[in-house]
């Protein structure tokens, strides 16, 4: 059984001018228990609309998800004690306390007043939220709150997590923090689905990776897969036994779609095959010591990028 199921789900707004938009056009996945899966797209492509799905907001129009074999639609009450989730927009209410905040999301799903206690503690102390326990959080910055509401998913023990943008805001170290738990659960045991715009947590984090775009499926698999499915795109690293500044114009005559020097150090971008392009920087280290050199394969940025262009 999947931790998530998605088969044909078709979502369907009217909108004012009486016309119909389709928010999902026949998405299809499985998440296997245990995974971090990561959901990308551009900006309208359907992601928030999925997760409104997954999480019983929103009903789909026409398909059927479950949620470890719990129908969304039919069996959502079920489904929902099957899983926590981050929304993209901050979820916390403004006129508790931080404090009332924990507690209180933990009392309604269920947790007792003495281990309710007990994972606000720990929490509290990992996500650095003590000096703040008696302030409500209408007078806290929106990065804050964001970690208030990560904060609040670590109460509970549902094995299933959706996060939807839930590094949205934060600074870089309690990013890395949230990062570093969320391995930390997929190797317990919990499934992890998350949609973000920040490729390089994506790259980073996710076992699998679905790209969709204008509510269609474009591209899934790990990084690898991906790759090949891509514009064959690589990077080049070089650095010099001297200044780069001399082998400048040959360089530039190997036709990079990118060239950056810095001091003795150069990075190009190619697109193509490797295998020519590796006689020619033989034949330039044979003039201009190489002293290091690495080739790399595309980003997931690039790769991101290269789908999305090719849909248009």
């Amino acid at each position: 059984m999947y931790a998530v199921d998605v088969d044909n789900v078709h979502k369907v707004y009217r909108t004012k001018a009486g016309t119909d938009a389709h928010a999902l056009n026949g998405v299809s996945f499985q998440v296997p228990q245990g995974m971090i899966f990561g959901l990308l797209g551009p900006n309208g492509a359907g992601k928030s609309t999925l997760v409104r799905i997954l999480s019983t907001i929103t009903s789909p129009t026409s398909g059927r998800a479950t949620v470890l074999g719990c129908d969304v639609v039919r069996q959502s009450l079920a489904t929902r004690r099957q899983l926590v989730v981050v929304l993209q927009h901050t979820a916390s209410d403004n006129l508790l306390t931080v404090r009332d905040n924990l507690l209180i999301y933990a009392y309604l799903h269920g947790v007792g007043p003495e281990a309710a206690r007990q994972r606000m503690n720990a929490v509290v102390e990992e996500f650095e939220l003590g000096a703040l326990l008696r302030t409500t959080v209408q007078e806290l910055s929106d990065g804050t709150k964001r970690r208030i509401q990560v904060a609040k998913i670590f109460m509970l023990d549902c094995p299933v997590m959706i996060l939807d943008e839930a590094t949205t805001g934060m600074d870089p170290v309690m990013k890395r923090r949230v990062l570093d738990r969320l391995r930390a659960e997929a190797r317990k045991g919990r499934t992890i689905l998350l949609t973000t715009q920040v490729l390089s947590e994506a790259e980073e984090l996710c076992d699998s990776i679905m790209i969709i775009n204008k509510g269609r499926a474009m591209a899934s698999g790990t990084l690898q897969e991906l790759r090949g499915l891509s514009t064959q795109t690589f990077r080049v690293s070089l650095s010099f036994a001297d200044s780069a500044a001399t082998v400048v114009p040959r360089l530039e005559s190997l036709n990079p779609s990118e060239l950056q020097v810095n001091g003795r150090s150069v990075e190009m971008v190619f697109q193509g095959e490797e295998a020519s392009l590796l006689g020619k920087l033989a034949d330039i280290s044979r003039d201009v010591p190489i002293v290091q050199f690495e080739v790399r394969g595309p980003t997931l940025e690039e790769i991101f990028l290269s789908l999305v262009e090719k849909a248009k």
